[in-house]
């Protein structure tokens, strides 16, 4: 019973650890910023992390803009 014992207890820690998973070189993970998609007033799809924010324009009128987005874009006005 103690040979058995022992086996097994050499068995476990013998054990060679599974290697994680490879991953494609080209493909490289980025850790999410918990941004979010929104509509540009210029047709396009901008992904920004701050927050939407309502700003006035020179003629009185306010409008709507996307901050901190891709592409280095500070400020993107957004579509109603």
């Amino acid at each position: 019973m103690k040979v058995l014992a022992l086996a097994l207890l050499l068995s476990v820690t013998a054990a060679k650890p599974v290697p994680p998973a490879r991953q494609p070189s080209g493909h490289l993970q980025q850790p999410s910023k918990g941004g979010r998609w929104y509509f540009a007033a210029s047709g396009h799809a901008v992904y920004c992390y701050g927050p939407v924010m309502t700003l006035p324009q020179g003629n009185g009128n306010l409008q709507k803009v996307a901050t901190f987005c891709r592409e280095g874009k500070t400020v993107v006005p957004l579509k109603d």
